[in-house]
């Protein structure tokens, strides 16, 4: 008998080896989110990769969402993206609510929308959405 999968949880992997119940919320978004968050997506990865001290990246689910940590440096926080759901069409960069990371982006681009102190609303990729996720990866 298998043992029950938590809610949101999800293998870890690699970057260049797609989990499969990553690739699974992804395919379900709409045409036009997916292309969007696959655009991010990418972008998070290839920050990543250019940015000195942060590593390979995981990606994963958490709350159903994909992830991204990094585990060999442990350097700045988790990120999540989704799509908003009340919001067709419009797509969303989760922080840690208990960081002031959201806060920093705030007073830095004024020109993103922001929910809260937990994520920023974009209907497209901008040069401050690029500085945003390249701070980010180089922990605040």
């Amino acid at each position: 008998m298998k043992k029950p999968v938590k809610k949101g949880a999800a293998k870890k992997t690699r970057a260049g080896s797609p989990d499969p119940a990553v690739e699974a919320v992804f395919g379900a978004y709409p045409k036009p989110v997916k292309a969007k968050l696959l655009a991010l997506r990418q972008l998070i990865f290839d920050t990543a990769k250019l940015a000195k001290g942060v590593g390979a990246l995981d990606e994963t689910l958490k709350w159903g969402q994909p992830s991204y940590l990094t585990p060999e440096t442990k350097s700045g926080s988790t990120i999540r993206i989704d799509q908003v759901k009340p919001a067709a069409g419009q797509y969303a960069i989760y922080f840690h609510c208990q960081t002031n990371l959201v806060e920093t982006f705030r007073e830095l681009y004024p020109e993103l929308s922001f929910g809260g102190n937990r994520s920023i609303f974009s209907l497209r990729i901008t040069s401050s959405l690029v500085s945003v996720i390249s701070l980010r990866s180089i922990s605040i």
